[in-house]
């Protein structure tokens, strides 16, 4: 029996833990538990499971500047410290980045390489706020823009959607791509939120003008308009941009319990945004692949992996949602500049 897709997870990432240190932080090991202790009992979802290699740091070069690298790395030898009030490098937080950096590389080369089409990441440290030589919110290596860039550089791609639906705008795979025309950065975030980046009227700068789409949400919002700004912008821009690869920024803190935000999605919305993204890539006849980003509540965080690896590994159609009359209508008439939407 063919299986779905490739889920990428490794033990490693539980040696992150700047909890030790920053009791106040949420991005933990235990994040992962629920799902660690959920998924093999039911067969990964039918999900064939994979170990995360680590990357290299060539690899992680792609992005970072080699400097930046061997601070990392040189904190986690010395025993850790802090990178900035929120962001800390212990022991086997090195090691843990690299594979979680890794698993993105394994992944993109498996989904170009070979038969698989669909691909989860269910690892950490989170990446999408890791600028080029800087560290912040929790963040260490940008595992998603690593990936990208490695589908560019190495694998023959010419075009990466990235679609990021954390509730925090992912400032640093924005700038890490931000005048360039080869990959469409797509974000829906709450807006206001860390860091405070992704304004509406950001649409990237240079070549890559037009290739930055910020749909930023009110503070509280519901699936719905989630949904909306996704099925009635994300996708027709990204349809004609028509990527070779789509690549999902996949947060989960705007689901309701989480702790951290003050979204209200369910992990159904989560489930129904990765139809309408999985019915794209089916109608593109292209891979996609997800990577885990936020989410600091560990039962919803497993409800809401669980429904993306259904949802994507399945045949279910996706539900249209209807435009939100003000805040739809005014995202299409900013990005209409750039996409006919």
């Amino acid at each position: 029996m063919r299986r779905p897709g490739l889920y990428f997870a490794d033990p490693v990432c539980a040696g992150h833990d700047p909890g030790a240190q920053l009791p106040w932080v949420p991005e933990t090991p235990q994040r992962l538990s629920v799902l660690e202790r959920e998924l093999p009992a039911a067969d990964y979802g039918g999900w064939e499971p994979r170990r995360a290699r680590a990357a290299s740091e060539e690899q992680v070069a792609l992005i970072h500047e080699p400097r930046y690298i061997q601070q990392v790395h040189e904190l986690a030898l010395f025993g850790g410290g802090a990178l900035d009030s929120e962001t800390w490098v212990g022991e086997g937080s090195y090691r843990a980045a690299l594979h979680a950096a890794g698993a993105a590389c394994t992944m993109t080369r498996e989904l170009l390489t070979g038969p698989a089409r669909r691909g989860f990441c269910a690892v950490r440290p989170p990446g999408h706020h890791a600028e080029r030589a800087r560290a912040m919110g929790f963040c260490l290596f940008n595992n998603v823009a690593i990936a990208a860039e490695l589908a560019i550089r190495e694998l023959g791609i010419e075009r990466v959607l990235i679609l990021d639906w954390d509730i925090h705008h992912g400032n640093g795979t924005a700038e890490s791509f931000r005048d360039r025309a080869d990959v469409l950065y797509v974000s829906i975030h709450e807006s206001g939120s860390f860091p405070g980046t992704g304004q509406a009227s950001d649409a990237g700068s240079g070549e890559g003008e037009g290739y930055t789409i910020n749909l930023p949400v009110p503070v509280g919002a519901e699936g719905a308009l989630w949904l909306s700004l996704l099925e009635h912008v994300a996708i027709p821009a990204a349809e004609q941009f028509a990527p070779q690869l789509i690549l999902i920024s996949a947060g989960y803190d705007a689901h309701e319990a989480d702790p951290l935000c003050s979204g209200r999605l369910q992990a159904e919305d989560f489930g129904e945004m990765s139809r309408h993204v999985r019915e794209l890539a089916e109608r593109l006849q292209v891979p996609l692949g997800a990577v885990l980003e936020g989410g600091y509540e560990p039962i919803a965080l497993a409800e809401c992996v669980i429904a993306t690896l259904h949802a994507l590994g399945g045949s279910d159609p996706a539900h249209s949602a209807a435009p939100d009359a003000l805040l739809t209508s005014r995202a299409a008439a900013r990005v209409g500049h750039y996409w006919e939407l």
